[in-house]
């Protein structure tokens, strides 16, 4: 009957990459339009004194594009770990540390010797073969530095980077240790290499990964919802396409439909006699997509991000590779906080305050389930965030995280009382203002006296 078909549609899982064939589809379109027949027909039975479908089925559900539509409540906003991370990947962002005075530059802007913000992290190489068969080298000189790090490699695949400082080899600790020592007990040890490096997270400005929203025309050639159809489509910085019906469903409810962009064919199409039309052919499948923008200037946007997606730069920011690291980490064990303690999350979808243990730690707020918790659920990014003290609903006092654009996520945190809000935004707004978008970094290095510019 319809309740357990329902049933059986629901439990369905969500795929990162949903590719059906134009006539599975239609197929599938079909069906549902069925479904909806009985559905109405089941509504008069209703009434008429028959039996009624289980509330939880609407119409709306059912009088969808396809099966993915129906609604399971708050969907995750990301992929990394856990991790709302789209601010920090739409813009270049530099780390200038505890030194915020004016007077001075972005440590990787300037030539000045000053200490170094080293963060450590384990990176495992698997071993392969020839004459260099984890696929890095290593310089002579204390502490031991990462000089170059082979393409395609198992080092590479690892996350290691030039300018790593080896910390510790196979559990041995070598930052005193000779070169030639460090090299022997890495080849003398087993095939799994297990090393804990160091990295100034200061040192290059991460690059911007493609994001983009709005609302585009997609062409169905279904039997029944021929031509084109307004949706709402998101490209996410991990290089997906997402698309729902309404851009009030974003972070609601599951999008209709998610293709992967990466080695995919995109380019203006003229086939069809319409302007401003795009057409993007993913890399697996034999489907087609068909898109319309409003203008030639909204078409270029598109074009562009999907341009970054389809040629995506793999390789991490070190901060984002401490980031996850850390996640691994029982909460106290995340060295020097900026601040710690419980804080309510506000789940906006289900209008429910959540419980977290924070730690807060050069601009990144950790959330786990509890202070004995062995690893993070996961955490914000809050490169850009603007803090300030709001009132909301029954609660006074609520700390606001608003965002740079409206493309992205607020958020609202509360603590247990009022003083522990204000302890929580002033370390908020100290670890965000650790991090200068990079063109504002490269202003204040040039409005530096001119005595003072080293070439």
């Amino acid at each position: 009957d319809l309740k357990s078909e329902m049933d059986k549609t629901r439990k369905l899982p969500l795929k990162k990459d949903t590719r059906a064939s134009d006539s599975s589809q239609e197929d599938a379109i079909d069906q549902w339009a069925r479904r909806r027949k009985q559905f109405k027909d089941s509504k008069k039975c209703s009434s008429a004194g028959g039996s009624s479908i289980n509330s939880t089925i609407t119409e709306g559900s059912i009088n969808s594009e396809d099966a993915r539509s129906v609604d399971l409540g708050l969907y995750s906003e990301n992929e990394d770990r856990g991790f709302y991370t789209e601010n920090f990947h739409s813009a270049s962002w530099v780390f200038r540390g505890d030194d915020v005075s004016p007077d001075n530059s972005p440590r990787c802007l300037s030539k000045r010797p000053r200490p170094v913000a080293i963060r450590e992290r384990t990176v495992k190489i698997a071993k392969g073969t020839g004459n260099y068969p984890w696929g890095f080298r290593i310089q002579f000189s204390k502490p031991i530095l990462v000089t170059e790090v082979d393409t395609n490699s198992a080092a590479e695949e690892a996350g290691l980077q030039v300018g790593d400082i080896l910390i510790a080899v196979n559990g041995t600790d070598v930052t005193s240790m000779p070169h030639s020592e460090a090299a022997n007990l890495a080849r003398k040890g087993p095939d799994i290499l297990t090393m804990i490096v160091g990295s100034d997270i200061s040192r290059y400005p991460n690059t911007p990964k493609p994001t983009c929203r709005g609302y585009l025309h997609k062409r169905t050639q279904s039997a029944i919802l021929k031509g084109w159809r307004k949706r709402w489509f998101v490209l996410k910085h991990n290089g997906y396409l997402h698309y729902y019906k309404h851009k009030k469903d974003e972070g609601k409810c599951r999008p209709l439909e998610v293709t992967k962009l990466e080695g995919a064919e995109i380019g203006v199409d003229t086939s069809l006699g319409k302007p401003f039309v795009f057409k993007c052919i993913p890399q697996a499948g034999n489907r087609i997509f068909y898109f319309c923008a409003t203008s030639n200037q909204e078409m270029k946007r598109w074009l562009e991000a999907m341009d970054k997606a389809v040629h995506p730069v793999h390789q991490n920011h070190v901060w984002v590779d401490v980031t996850l690291h850390n996640t691994t980490l029982p909460p106290l064990a995340i060295k020097n906080p900026e601040c710690l303690g419980l804080l309510h999350q506000l789940d906006r979808s289900k209008d429910v305050w959540i419980q977290h243990y924070c730690i807060l730690k050069d601009g990144c707020l950790y959330f786990y389930a509890t202070l004995r918790s062995t690893r993070a659920q996961g955490g914000l990014y809050l490169q850009g965030y603007i803090v300030s003290e709001q009132s909301l609903g029954s609660k006074r006092s609520v700390i606001e995280l608003k965002p740079p654009s409206e493309e992205f996520k607020t958020f609202y945190l509360c603590a247990e009382n009022v003083n522990e809000n204000k302890r929580w935004i002033t370390a908020l707004k100290a670890s965000i203002n650790k991090w200068l978008p990079l063109h504002q970094a490269i202003q204040d290095f040039m409005n530096r006296p001119l005595e003072e510019t080293r070439m």
